[in-house]
Formats: structure tokens, C-alpha cells, sequence
């Protein structure tokens, strides 16, 4: 939208093309009105009264031009075109261009324009009514109305005449503007096209009318007056009504239908750019949403609501600047097209300095209100070539800043949940777990196993989701869970776990494992509290004791609603299901959370079990949390160890439980129970002379002291692109009695199975 600021403006890398058109259609008018205007000095002493009136009356209407776009100063009506066509018909051009000059003059200086765009205005008309003046020549005869009444003839020589006149006009017009603000040259063209035929047009139209009225009585002139002021009164309140449909009415800034329009205008403008390499080439649309403005509307009512959003509106004006746009598209959102920018950096440049004004509180009745907001940036041509699809990405760039807690993101496509090829990944799990189709994939639990630290004994698997997509191989399973838990689809994907596990549970225990299973659920699950009905009733189904199950919960979705997770985890608390905290640090860690949840267990996240021999702090976190744990009574288990050091350091520090590629990787549950059989269970305690235990083969051969070998012949192979197995699997007291693998039941030593943690999310282990 062309704001008032820039009517004066010229980009600086459009000033060398702009201006020599300028120059050059101010040379083609003095070169084609030359002669009319030599002549007119001898011709005014002879022009009558009616010319006179017209002269005068064009004059003072263009003193007041009609602008039906505010903004748009390029979209006025000047009346005065009436009457200067109208002394064209009836005098010839001289007197007209003359008349036309002064009126641009006046006009010009009531809206402030630049010297160079009255003098370019001046050519423009001049052209055009010298135009119109060739056309009025082709009539056969004595020329114009030369009977004194007009003729049919005469009435179609008038509407070429017009024209000839809106064709030079528009067509001037049209390349100054596609020159100064680029865009491709037909667009321009079609741009305000209808407006001008209608407006423009009409007036030109009424010139023969007025001419009649001139040859009748010089008193009919003024009398068009009163038709001229209707005629533009109502114009006038029709283009308000479009441009109020146009503009936000609380805030005055322009609305989603005016941001779509100036974003497709601009979008065709940098398209040019871009094709030319040239600098400027890129464009931004920024999505911002307030911070706690529901809060504000709930608290102090929507009329302070309201006052905060005209704020808001004030302050985003003074550091965005013309050209760029400014638009509220309802509630609390508002958008920003920033244009001729050279990449995202310039983007982020926008969007640092608006969330800098956002920063200081806005003073409300003595109140001090903090705003803020998260702003999401889409590019072009990077991020979309449209409105809807800039608009798209924008929505979802800003709903990633809010879910990282920055102020700003830019679009990236994995962090949108609803492109094409998830959508489609989200339809096959749909189907895959309402169905079973085949061509959907595969859906399957793989279970690793977890160790108590101090004896070495299994206690406890935890269950990760496998899906092999019959297209795409195996689906990464971060990504399985981004793109389920966006949706209804967690729930099914919930429930199948839920029934996968306990009905595994039942059959472990037929088999005489009595493990116990937890399963990891996602904030959908803990907010409706469906969970709680379904795990009592598959329980009770497949008779199976509510202790063999523990639930797993991060503490991002305790966060996003503590009451309605806080009621559902109760009610599982009550049943007899453990409760476990999830990645615990990597959230909102709260020493609240500990003390008053019905928490039996809580798992260091394993970004910091992972560093602990590199990295002291991620050590000093580790204990810390261990310590903390310890000291009220839950258990704490460490997830992702990788080697030995890392072992005997969560030792040391006390740790309950540690599971990891050093002990097993995840496997089926039909390899679980080999794996099983042939596992011995070790202390990390040092053996006498300072080495490391020895470790047995699965088959018997003892490799060298201090050496660690796998213990997972059985297991499943390694998915492809995983990371290698750690040669150390768990270590096995060299001297330990042979298990009978072929027994009824199998006897894992001096431990009872106790599995701990079968997870609903996909662990990337």
C-alpha cells in the first residue's frame, strides 16, 4: 500500500529509469504543446465568459481533489479533468492545458507533492489532451460541433476523443509507477484500470454535456456544479464503505483482504527482482501474536483489552516504516510485510527491533502492562510465492517460537506438523492402527532393557515404538511423534501401546516373567484422562496386577494444563500405577513438582548422562539431581549410557538405574526373553588388583581382562542409520552358573525381572 510518506519517494535503485521517463514525457509534452501555447496568448482576449467560469470552477474543485483510497494519493479523482476536456472539445488545447497546468499547480500544492511529480503531472495531462485533440480533429467538415448543435457524430467523436485521452493518461501513468515501484508491466496496467474507466471516465463523458450547456447559456456552467458534487459525494462514500471494508476498524490498519492484496502486488514486484538477481530481492511476511493478552481481556475487561491493542498498534508504527506494511489480522495477531529485503537476516533485523518496542510495559490506568510477543518469519522466496502459503508458514514459524519460549523463529519445515508429505505420513498411521493395512506400514514394540546399577540385575525394559513404513523404510521415531501428537491420531496411537503392553505383560507372565511395564503418554492423554478407564479396564481384561504398570510424563505436559494432568495422574495414583517423570531437567524442572506429585521415579534425561565424562557441569547436574531424588524417596534412573566410565561415575554418585547401549540395545519381545536367558549380572565394583570384570561370551569364550563383549546374540539386528552397538554390553560375572535357556521358566540369576518403563515415545537410543 503506497503510504502518504512515500508519495515523494524514489527507490534509490529505480532513480536513473524513473527519471529519464519522467524527463522524457516532459520533453514529448513541451515538444507537442509548443504550438497551442504560442498561439494562446492571442486567443484569450476572444474566449468567452463560459471559458472562463470553466477555468475557474476547474481550478477550485482540484483544490480538494476526491481520494478514494486515503493512502493511494495515485488513485484521486481531480473534476477539473471535466472541464479541461470540455475546453478541448470547444477551444482547442491551448486554452486547455493551460487551464489543467494551474489546476495541477493548486492541487499539487495542497497535498504536498515533489516538484518533479507536479511537473510530471502537468506533461501527463498535457499529452493526453493533446491526444484527445488529434481524434476531435479526424470530424469531417468545419470540425467539433460546427452547427452549433452536436451532432451523433459529434457525441462518438467525443467518446474517442476520451478515449484517446484515458489510453495516453493510464498508459503514462502506469509506467511510471512500474518504474519507480517494479512489478511487471501488464500488472500495472490492469492495476486501478477499472477504477479509471468508471471515475475518469464519467467525467470525461460529462464534458459534451457541458459543452451544450456552454453554446445554450454561460449560466448553465455553474450549474453543473451541484451534479459534479453529487456525483462525487456518492462516489466518495461508496470507495469509504470498500475501504473501511479494507481497514481494521478498532486500530485503522489495513485488514487481512488489504494484506493479501498488497503481499501479491509485492510478491510480483520482488518476483522481478529476484529474476534479476538485483538487490532487494527478497520480502518477509511476520506473524506476531501477543503474550497474555487473553489474560488481560479476562482480568480487566475487553475494553482495556481493546486500549492495549490501539497501543500495541501506535508502537509497531514506529519502527516499521513505509513501504513496509503494517496489518492487524483479528484478535491479537498483526502482521508486518517488510519489503526489498537481501535474506532472513534483514527479516530478523524487523522483528528484533519490534519485539525491542514490545519490551517496556504500556501504562493503562496506572497500570503497567507487560505485552511481548512471539513473532514467526516467512521469506520469500525461500518459505512461499504466495499470500496463503507465506501466511501459512508464518502461522507456523510463530507457533514454534511460542513452543520454544523465543521471541522469534523463522520457518523451518520440520517444524511444520501439516505440510503435504506429513499430512500423508499422518493418513498411513491413521490407517495403520484403525486398520492394520498392509501398505500402511507396520506398527511394533521394541523393548530395552534396564539395570540396577549396585547389583547388576534386570530391573526393568522400557517398550520404544518402531513403524516401518512400506514406502519409506523405518520411520524416524521423533518424527513418528511429531507428527502424531499434533493430533486425534495420539490417542489411537496411545490406546494400540497401552494394549500392546499389557497384553505382553500377560504373556511374560505365562511365561513365569513377572516384569513390569510403564508407558510414556503424551499431554493429549493426561488432559482428557481417558488413559485411567482404558489401563483399569485392559488390566482387568488380561488380568494383569495394576503394579506391573508405570506411567511416564514429561514435565512439558504437566505444564501446559497442571490442574486437569494433576486430576488424571491422581486417579492413576489411586489405581495402583507408578508415576514417572520423564526427562527430567530438560523442561520445566521444578522442585514443586518432586514434592507434591505421586511420583515414584524420575529419569535423568540423557543429554546429560551422555556428557558426564566430558563435561563437569553435565556430571554435577547428574548428581544433583540423584541427590535430590534420594532425598525423597524416589528412584532414579539414567538413561543413555554409552560406555563403562559412564557407568561406574553413575555409580559413584549413587544412581538407582541406568539402561543404554552399553548393556543392550532395544529388541523384540520374542529376543527379550533370549536375551534374557543368557545375561549374568555384575557389579561395577572394582575387582581386586584394580581391572575391570571380565566378561563371558554368550557362547562361553572369556575374552581378555578389562575387554566387554556384546551379550545380545539373540537380539534383533541394528536399524539402518543406527548407531554402532558399544562393545561392553553388559558385563557378566565370569564365574556364574549357566542358565538353562530351554527351562519353563527363565531364571535371570539372583534378580527378578521387574521391567520398569516401556515407553509410548520412541527413544532415538
Amino acid at each position: 500500500m503506497e503510504a502518504a510518506a512515500l508519495r515523494n519517494s524514489v527507490p534509490p535503485d529505480r532513480t536513473t529509469p524513473f527519471f529519464g521517463f519522467v524527463w522524457a514525457v516532459v520533453g514529448l509534452a513541451v515538444g507537442v504543446c509548443a504550438v497551442p501555447l504560442l498561439a494562446l496568448p492571442a486567443e484569450l482576449p476572444r474566449l468567452p465568459l463560459a471559458f472562463w467560469l470553466m477555468a475557474a470552477l476547474a481550478v477550485s474543485f482540484d483544490a480538494r481533489p476526491f481520494s478514494p483510497h486515503a493512502e493511494r494519493r495515485s488513485m484521486s479523482v481531480f473534476p477539473s479533468i471535466c472541464f479541461t476536456f470540455a475546453i478541448t472539445l470547444e477551444w482547442g488545447p491551448g486554452p486547455a492545458i493551460a487551464v489543467q497546468a494551474a489546476a495541477v499547480l493548486v492541487s499539487g500544492w495542497r497535498m504536498r507533492y515533489a516538484s518533479w511529480r507536479t511537473i510530471f503531472n502537468i506533461a501527463q495531462y498535457a499529452c493526453a489532451l493533446v491526444a484527445a485533440d488529434a481524434v476531435v480533429r479526424l470530424v469531417p467538415g468545419d470540425g467539433f460541433g460546427a452547427t452549433g448543435r452536436l451532432r451523433p457524430l459529434d457525441v462518438l467523436v467525443a467518446v474517442g476523443a476520451a478515449g484517446a485521452w484515458l489510453t495516453v493518461n493510464h498508459g503514462l501513468v502506469a509506467t511510471a509507477v512500474r518504474l519507480r515501484f517494479g512489478g511487471r508491466w501488464w500488472t500495472r496496467i490492469r492495476q486501478g484500470l477499472g477504477f479509471e474507466l468508471l471515475a475518469t471516465g464519467s467525467l470525461l463523458l460529462l464534458a459534451p454535456v457541458l459543452v451544450a450547456a456552454a453554446r445554450t447559456s454561460p449560466a448553465l456552467v455553474p450549474m453543473m456544479v451541484l451534479p459534479l458534487y453529487a456525483v462525487s459525494r456518492m462516489a466518495r462514500l461508496s470507495a469509504e464503505r470498500e475501504q473501511l471494508a479494507r481497514l481494521d476498524p478498532l486500530t485503522g490498519l489495513p485488514n487481512r483482504a488489504a494484506l493479501r492484496a498488497e503481499v501479491t502486488e509485492q510478491v510480483a514486484a520482488h518476483a522481478e527482482l529476484a529474476g534479476k538477481q538485483a538487490p532487494g530481492g527478497h520480502l518477509a511476511l511476520l506473524l506476531l501474536d501477543l503474550d497474555r493478552f487473553k489474560h488481560v481481556n479476562d482480568a480487566l475487561g475487553h475494553a482495556v483489552g481493546d486500549r492495549l491493542l490501539v497501543e500495541v498498534a501506535g508502537r509497531l508504527g514506529t519502527v516499521v516504516r513505509p513501504p513496509d506494511v503494517i496489518a492487524r489480522l483479528g484478535g491479537d495477531e498483526f502482521a508486518i510485510l517488510a519489503t526489498r529485503l537481501d535474506g532472513v537476516a534483514d527479516a530478523r533485523r524487523v522483528a528484533d527491533a519490534v519485539v525491542g518496542e514490545l519490551t517496556d510495559p504500556v501504562p493503562l490506568d496506572g497500570l503497567p502492562l507487560d505485552v511481548g510477543g512471539s513473532i514467526g518469519i516467512a521469506l520469500y522466496p525461500e518459505h512461499g510465492g504466495d499470500f496463503a502459503t507465506l501466511m501459512r508458514h508464518a502461522d507456523v514459524a510463530m507457533y514454534d517460537a511460542k513452543h520454544r519460549g523465543d521471541p522469534v523463529a523463522v520457518y523451518a519445515a520440520e517444524s511444520d506438523h501439516n505440510s503435504a508429505e506429513r499430512l500423508s505420513l499422518l493418513a498411513d498411521l491413521r490407517r495403520v492402527l484403525e486398520t492394520g493395512a498392509d501398505d500402511a506400514g507396520e506398527i511394533t514394540l521394541y523393548y530395552q532393557p534396564q539395570i540396577a546399577i549396585a547389583t547388576g540385575e534386570v530391573v526393568g525394559v522400557e517398550a520404544l515404538l518402531r513403524w516401518r513404513h512400506p514406502r519409506r523404510g523405518m520411520v524416524d521415531p521423533e518424527e513418528l511423534i511429531r507428527v502424531a501428537e499434533q493430533s486425534a491420531v495420539m490417542r489411537l496411537l496411545t490406546r494400540r501401546v497401552v494394549d500392546d503392553v499389557v497384553e505382553q505383560l500377560a504373556k511374560w507372565s505365562a511365561a513365569g516373567l513377572e516384569l513390569r511395564a510403564a508407558v510414556n503418554v503424551s499431554v493429549r492423554d493426561l488432559h482428557t484422562g481417558e488413559i485411567t478407564d482404558q489401563i483399569a479396564e485392559r488390566l482387568a481384561q488380561y488380568g494383569v496386577p495394576a503394579s506391573r504398570i508405570q506411567l511416564e510424563m514429561t514435565e512439558g505436559a504437566l505444564m501446559a494444563d497442571p490442574r486437569r494432568v494433576l486430576a488424571t495422574i491422581t486417579r492413576l495414583d489411586r489405581i495402583g500405577v507408578a508415576i514417572s517423570m520423564d526427562d527430567f531437567g530438560t523442561g520445566y524442572s521444578s522442585m514443586q513438582h518432586l514434592r507434591r506429585l505421586p511420583l515414584a521415579e524420575v529419569k535423568v534425561d540423557r543429554s546429560f548422562v551422555l556428557g558426564m565424562t566430558a563435561d563437569a557441569d553435565d556430571a554435577a547436574i547428574v548428581r544433583s539431581v540423584i541427590e535430590l531424588a534420594g532425598a525423597l524417596g524416589l528412584r532414579v534412573v539414567a538413561e543413555g549410557v554409552e560406555d563403562e566410565r559412564t557407568w561406574r561415575l553413575l555409580h559413584e554418585a549413587g544412581c538407582d538405574v541406568a539402561q543404554g547401549w552399553f548393556f543392550a540395545r532395544p529388541m523384540p519381545a520374542e529376543d527379550l526373553v533370549t536375551w534374557l536367558a543368557r545375561y549374568r549380572p555384575v557389579s561395577p565394583t572394582p575387582r581386586l588388583g584394580g581391572t575391570a570384570p571380565a566378561v563371558a561370551e554368550p557362547d562361553g569364550a572369556v575374552p581378555a581382562a578389562g575387554k566387554a563383549a556384546p551379550v545380545e546374540a539373540g537380539a534383533a539386528p541394528v536399524e539402518a542409520g543406527a548407531a554402532p552397538v558399544e562393545t561392553g554390553a553388559a558385563p557378566v560375572e565370569t564365574g556364574a552358573a549357566p542358565v538353562e535357556t530351554g527351562a519353563a521358566r527363565v531364571d535371570v540369576g539372583t534378580a527378578r525381572v521387574d521391567a520398569a518403563a516401556a515407553r509410548l515415545h520412541p527413544s532415538v537410543e
